[in-house]
């Protein structure tokens, strides 16, 4: 079974994004809990597509 390690990769990244981004919205003041809740849901987003490609390589094709 032939796995990208770059999809991977995306996981991490995610799980990352998800780890900071969450508690940091709720602790940083107004204007900058912004950003971090960006940064949550983009790690949801990078998190979901590297566990899509890592599970169906071929899904864009």
């Amino acid at each position: 079974m032939n796995i990208g390690y770059q999809y991977i990769l995306l996981v991490i990244a995610g799980l990352a994004g998800m780890v900071w981004g969450i508690p940091a919205a709720h602790r940083l003041n107004k204007p900058r809990d912004i950003g971090a809740a960006l940064a949550a849901l983009c790690g949801i987003i990078v998190f979901a597509l590297g566990v899509l490609l890592t599970c169906i390589p071929g899904f864009f094709r």
